[in-house]
């Protein structure tokens, strides 16, 4: 099945030189151009994009609030913000980005960037079997937002609810940690890291709301791990 590509660019030559270079790494795609924030927005409840080009500044809706709407609709669809000033993307930091472009598009940069592409959108995804009750379940792992020791058992938070995994914690930190993005920052507590709202003093506040200790000893190398992290995920074309 072909990727679903929109590129949200109220430029036209931008828009239909993006477009080229899309079709011309990425291959047969279906790939929307839309000239505004406001008119990809009317038509997203009847898309459902892999991946979206998001220019920063446009006229109406700018492309960083077209994106919190659509991370709202959908966490995880891929965005790659395009812009001509730099000093934008940091602004966009929050809606987690996968890449930024910056304009004019050069052929060399957008190669790699679809070659990265290419890795995210066609891996298989990875997952964590657990046992719940007398059912073996596989959790997607990129919807974990974090796990706890909780008694005899391990408390599991995703994006589609919790549940009661009946094993050993040790068990389950094993299987996340295999993943760059989960970290454990305190004993018996792992994090996926891309769900993090803030990382505070004391404690690490993930997007549901939930507040989780920070091992004390331990914060100022958590907190590093946890920057190094995002800003290696950024991939930042400065």
């Amino acid at each position: 099945m072909a990727l679903q590509i929109a590129i949200v660019e109220d430029l036209q030559p931008d828009a239909q030189r993006l477009q080229a270079l899309v079709r011309q790494e990425l291959g047969a795609v279906e790939c929307g151009i839309f000239p505004s924030g406001d008119a990809y927005l009317q038509q997203m409840p009847a898309r459902k994009d892999d991946l979206v080009f998001l220019d920063i500044c446009m006229e109406g809706t700018s492309g960083i609030e077209t994106a919190q709407q659509l991370r709202r609709a959908d966490p995880e669809v891929l965005i790659v913000f395009v812009t001509s000033s730099p000093e934008y993307v940091w602004d966009a930091f929050p809606v987690h980005p996968f890449d930024y472009l910056l304009k004019p598009y050069e052929e060399e940069k957008f190669r790699k960037l679809a070659a990265e592409l290419r890795r995210v959108l066609c891996r298989t995804e990875p997952e964590l079997e657990v046992r719940i009750a007398r059912q073996t379940v596989q959790l997607p792992l990129r919807k974990v937002l974090y796990a706890m020791a909780q008694n005899h058992f391990v408390r599991v938070v995703s994006e589609d609810g919790e549940c009661r995994a009946a094993c050993g914690f040790a068990q389950v930190e094993e299987k996340l940690r295999t993943e760059e993005n989960f970290m454990s920052c305190n004993r018996g507590i792992v994090i996926n890291m891309d769900k993090v709202l803030r990382f505070e003093d004391d404690c690490i506040e993930m997007l549901d709301g939930t507040r989780l200790p920070v091992r004390q000893k331990d914060k100022n190398a958590l907190f590093a791990h946890f920057t190094q992290y995002q800003f290696r995920h950024m991939r930042r074309e400065l």
